[in-house]
């Protein structure tokens, strides 16, 4: 007997050495659902050249901008100010009242300057206190504000060399966490070090912005929190300040919004006014509505406001330029139901049904279904390929069916849209394996330990599983290239060529696709992007990927018209331009890694 438990470990251990590479080829669910919190470190220059670069601290009016904008309850902020050494810190503080946002502003309007600068030192501790004190849960961040200088003490014997290094790692370990560091550079005196603060900025694949001026700081931050948590931003028209009250429209879309802030910019105070939309006066501010004001904006938050037209009035001073923007932030997700968990064959049918919730809880509200459409997203883990198929929307949920086409395993994805926002539930993944039965032998009597040990059989036979072992390696390495993943992520605007507007910059992370996908899958799915059905994207080796366009849409890069057809590399920075040729719209893409 223990010679036949020799065999069957020998037989084992092959049988793991075949098998279990599979588990690292088969990509785990990920969420695809939108959290609404985040963790966000503050980093602001204080050193003496500030004094130049940002004289009128509009460093510390983005700061406190970017507080007010955060939710009233959950997420997490902290701030550190550097100039060659950490001057005033404050880790990660949850915010659970408008109280602890003033506590942070006054932190703020505390700060002081030193004499020297440098910028490693600062990025360097907000990883360290994203390590310490950040949710897993929440979206972590960094922002960075700051002329992006060094001015180093001689008397240190630190070298720039040293910095650099310093500062790279520091990078390097951002981009390991998937932490973006966002920049914005201050250029009052005009000496920012424009490409130093983009490329903190493009290595993490966030973003970076200019400003000289306050009035830059509502579509900066709007930005950021768009890249970030994919909010809506809504512009609204400028004023120009007579005196008088003049009337704007806000319009909530639906009653998911858990909060609308309208950030007010402006040189001089201004009074306001707010009608809900059943023409009722609401006190601002109140229980339903909070303001925040500073030297150089007024930001109004509106909590859980009702569905409709709003009324905002705005006095302000005679002549005085007034800039109004808005972004949403609302609480909405995907559910899928559970598929059962079984190994399914060719053939069998699964069904599918999906629905929308709000705060953990399926939606009450029906009639955001009413102009909402959805489909089931199947990839073919084996090559990465997606087929979409489309889900009868039945007035509270959407409804469906899924035949297994192979004896393959795949990714089921349900993803709803409608004009103003999508959602993807989790992905879940089933087992399509071939279910031929095996034959159980009868139990036959324990061999006697006087038989010889058949150890020819014993060889043979790993020597044969060795054999199936190569040629699997072979396939398993196949399969690996079609499961290849992306990294980064692809920026994309969006310009209408009948008015000359061009959208805002939508950030697609790329990490949740394996093999390959489509352009049309990254805009949302709308019909009358159908044709960028044809222009695919796959990863290929050193960070890159290949763009090959089969559409009627010509490709442009560097200003030159090329043919994709055949295959276009990209790599991190490259842009492209896509002009459709079914509709007059034009398609702008930067890859970031």
């Amino acid at each position: 007997m223990y010679k036949n438990k020799i065999g069957l470990i020998l037989l084992m251990l092959t049988f793991a050495m075949l098998f279990l590479p599979l588990a690292g080829l088969l990509p785990a669910a990920h969420a695809a659902a939108q959290s609404s919190k985040i963790d966000a470190v503050l980093v602001v220059d204080v050193s003496n050249s500030m004094n130049s670069s940002d004289k009128n601290k509009i460093g510390n009016e983005a700061m406190k901008m970017f507080i007010d904008m955060l939710s009233v309850q959950g997420d997490k902020v902290g701030i550190i100010a550097y100039t060659d050494r950490i001057e005033r810190e404050k880790a990660l503080l949850e915010i659970k009242s408008n109280a602890d946002k003033q506590d942070l502003k006054q932190f703020i309007d505390q700060l002081n300057r030193g004499t020297y600068t440098d910028i490693a030192v600062g990025v360097r501790e907000a990883i360290k206190v994203l390590e310490d004190g950040a949710d897993p849960s929440h979206e972590p961040m960094i922002v960075v504000l700051a002329d992006g200088n060094n001015a180093l003490n001689k008397k240190s014997n630190r070298t720039q060399a040293q910095s650099d290094q310093e500062l790279n790692q520091a990078v390097e370990d951002a981009k390991s966490k998937n932490v973006p560091i966002y920049t914005i550079g201050l250029n009052a005196d005009g000496k920012l070090n424009k490409g130093a603060l983009a490329d903190l900025s493009k290595r993490t694949g966030a973003k970076s912005f200019e400003t000289s001026s306050a009035d830059d700081l509502p579509q900066i931050l709007s930005e950021i929190f768009a890249s970030h948590l994919k909010l809506n931003i809504v512009p609204i028209q400028s004023l120009t300040g007579n005196g008088k009250y003049q009337e704007v429209t806000v319009n909530v879309p639906n009653a998911n919004v858990l909060e609308a802030n309208i950030s007010i910019m402006s040189s001089q105070p201004v009074d306001i006014k707010l009608t809900d939309p059943s023409g009722q006066s609401i006190p601002v501010p109140s229980n339903e509505v909070l303001v925040s004001k500073s030297k150089s904006y007024t930001l109004v938050k509106m909590l859980k406001p009702v569905q409709g037209d709003w009324k905002l009035q705005v006095k302000g001073v005679d002549k005085n330029k007034i800039d109004i923007n808005l972004v949403f932030n609302y609480d909405l997700e995907l559910a899928m139901d559970p598929v059962p968990q079984k190994t399914y064959k060719k053939g069998d049918t699964i069904a599918i049904g999906a629905y929308l919730t709000s705060n953990g809880q399926k939606l009450k509200d029906n009639a955001l279904y009413s102009h909402m459409k959805a489909v089931l997203k199947v990839k073919d883990l084996s090559t990465g390929n997606v087929t979409e198929m489309p889900l009868t929307n039945a007035g509270d949920q959407f409804k469906g069916t899924y035949t297994v086409a192979d004896q393959k395993a795949y990714e089921l994805t349900v993803r709803a849209e409608e004009k103003s926002f999508y959602r993807e539930s989790d992905a879940v993944t089933i087992n399509g394996k071939a279910t031929g039965g095996t034959a159980v032998t009868p139990s036959q009597p324990e061999p006697k330990d006087d038989k010889p040990f058949p150890i020819w059989p014993v060889v043979l036979g790993v020597l044969l599983l060795a054999a199936i072992a190569t040629g699997g390696y072979f396939v398993l390495a196949a399969v690996k290239k079609a499961n290849r993943g992306f990294v980064g992520q692809l920026v994309i605007e969006i310009r209408d060529e009948n008015t000359g507007e061009k959208s805002h910059p939508q950030y697609k992370k790329l990490k949740a696709f394996k093999g390959k996908f489509n352009l049309h899958q990254l805009l949302q799915l709308a019909p009358e992007f159908k044709e960028t059905e044809k222009i695919m994207f796959t990863p290929v080796k050193n960070d890159r990927i290949e763009l090959k366009n089969l559409a009627a849409s010509s490709i442009e890069k560097s200003g030159r018209t090329l043919d994709a057809s055949r295959g276009l590399e990209l790599k991190s920075s490259d842009r492209i331009t896509i002009t459709l040729s079914s509709i007059d719209k034009t398609i702008f893409i930067e890859y970031l890694v």
